[in-house]
This record gives structure tokens, sequence and C-alpha cells, in this order.
């Protein structure tokens, strides 16, 4: 996938004004309108005109994408950086739209694609009260002081990142939000806040936590709008999850395989005692059940049994494996010719 420079493509350094950005992609459109230009690439201008404009001149879009930092380069090689919509927090409600059909797969990677957040608005203009002509909040509140009728505020969206440990026993967490916001002049620039979140026991990865009152600011003496959290997981490097469901790799000795034996299995919240039933092979799938995350009903732990042999580095080592050897008639490759 090649990187998009979509100011870059507008002819804009990177702290243009949002009035800036209209008037540049006016102009470039209406020079490159495939009715107008008799430019061979005109179609194919215009397009990457409507991609980066859809882009910059929505507030949110713009500083999410202004997030991943300027070292890129159109037509670089690149990958979206891991969770790179950790704690960014959208406005307006969360769906998504295949509208952005026809844009590259650098944009459907980062707000229309199979792996983006779903929390983009649509690409064929519609947007949310905050973003029409550039409107700030102090200007909706303005615009409605005198309303009739109550205003609710928006629903906000943010996805933040939990331990495993938090899922399985429940935790009190500090959490920073960064939301777009456009200065007096039309700088798009980045506010924070902190907020104290209690990650309920048995939270599971994609689960969204509601926190009341704490999205958009309600118009007209209208009903504050409310936070929604969408949880991932981190990744843990022992444990590996689907839904409720966790699995671990248990490194176990031959004779422990071969004959059995009751090993400690560790896990996100304590350990556990688990039998290995004599004869188990490499690769062999235990259950632990229940001892996933915690629900109703709880998930399961599944440790796949991963036999460890001891090194031969000491002659008391070489001449205990010599005599193993000696001991059976066995060869690994019996059928493996065949």
């Amino acid at each position: 996938m090649k990187y998009r420079d979509y100011y870059e493509i507008l002819g804009l350094s990177r702290d243009a004004t949002q009035d800036g950005i209209r008037r540049a992609y006016r102009q470039l459109a209406r020079k490159y309108h495939p009715d107008v230009s008799r430019q061979a690439d005109a179609e194919e201008r215009f397009k990457e005109l409507g991609e980066a404009y859809t882009v910059l001149k929505d507030t949110e879009k713009r500083a999410a994408y202004d997030r991943m930092g300027s070292q890129w380069h159109e037509g670089q090689d690149f990958q979206p950086p891991p969770q790179w919509d950790e704690n960014f927090e959208f406005n307006g409600k969360e769906h998504r739209s295949r509208a952005n059909a026809d844009f590259s797969d650098f944009f459907e990677a980062l707000f229309g694609g199979e792996h983006a957040s779903g929390q983009w608005r649509q690409a064929d203009g519609s947007s949310s009260r905050a973003d029409h002509a550039g409107q700030t909040a102090n200007d909706l509140e303005d615009a409605y002081s005198g309303a009739q009728c109550p205003m609710p505020g928006q629903d906000h969206h943010a996805k933040i990142t939990i331990d495993l440990e938090d899922a399985y026993l429940g935790a009190q967490r500090v959490i920073s939000l960064e939301t777009p916001v456009l200065d007096p002049q039309g700088h798009v620039s980045l506010r924070s806040r902190t907020l104290n979140v209690s990650i309920p026991k048995g939270t599971r990865s994609g689960q969204h936590l509601r926190l009341s009152g704490q999205g958009g600011t309600g118009y007209g003496h209208g009903r504050e709008g409310d936070l929604y959290l969408e949880i991932r997981l981190r990744d843990h490097p022992r444990f590996r999850v689907d839904g409720r469901d966790v699995s671990l790799d248990m490194p176990v000795a031959p004779w422990e395989a071969a004959l059995g034996a009751d090993v400690t299995v560790p896990l996100p919240n304590g350990s556990v005692e688990m039998t290995i039933p004599p004869g188990c092979v490499g690769g062999r799938r235990l259950r632990l059940k229940g001892m996933g995350i915690p629900g109703n009903p709880p998930g399961d732990v599944y440790v796949t049994l991963n036999i460890v042999l001891p090194p031969a580095d000491s002659d008391r080592a070489r001449a205990t494996w010599d005599r193993m050897r000696q001991a059976f008639d066995f060869d690994p490759r019996a059928d493996f010719y065949r």
C-alpha cells in the first residue's frame, strides 16, 4: 500500500487553515474537472483531489491523519501504525459507509476499510453539526441559544487498550483522550482531557463501555451526550485471546508428556494446577473449563503442550541420551517416506 500525501496533492503546507484547504480544492477541482480539462490524467487527478479534500476538510479525519506524522512521503510503502487511532475521541454516530469504494487502499485502510475504526462519517459530504461551515462549539452555542427545543449533545466514541489482567480482575484506570478542535484562525489542533474509568471484570475485546454524560455538550438545556469506549486488549507475551477464551503454550519435559505429570499453569489472575495425562504428544491441547475471561458463561483456557528437550551439553547428558537411544526401538521416520 502506498502513502498518500494529501497536503502535497492539494499543494498545501501542513499548517494550512480549513478555509485555505477549501480554496485550494475549488481552484484545482475546476482546473482538473474531466468535463473541462483536456489533460490526459485529468480524471485521475480529479479523483485524487476529491480523496484529499474528503480527509482534510473534515477536522476529525485531518487530525487523525496528522497524528501519523509528517515523515511519510507520497508513494512511499506504508502500513498504518498499530492502533494508530487509539485514545482519539470522535464526534458523531458510529457507522461505516461503502461510499468510499472508489478511494485508494490508503484511504480505505484508515477511514473506511474492513479494519478501520468504523467511527468515521460518510465520505459523501454528510457530517456532524460541528463541521458545518467550520463551526466551533461557541458558534453552535450561539446558534442554539435561542432555540425553542433543547438540543442533546452528540455521543462521542474512542478506542482504548487495556491489559488482559484488567479484563480478568476489573480495574480503575485514568485514560487520556484527544479530540480535534478548530482555533479562531481555522487551524486544527488536539485538545486533551483525562477521565477516571472503571473497567468491569469480564470486559472483552470489542466491548463498548458507556460513560454517561461524557460526550458532547447539549444546547438549550439539552442533555449531555455519552462517551462510548471501544475496548482493545493489549497483546500479551504469553497469552492469546479469542473472545473470552485464552490460549497459551506450556513447555513440558519429554517424561512429563510420556508418563503424565501435575504442572502449575500460569493465568492472568493467578495460577492453577493441571494434570497432564500419560502418553501426550507435542501440540496436544488441554482445556481448563471456565478459566478464561469471566462472563456468563466464562471462557475457557486452552493449554498447548510444547515438548522441550534437555540439551546434550555435558558428558553425563550425552551418555543419558545414548542410553535412551539404545533402550528404545524407535524410528521417528518410520512412516515418513511412505
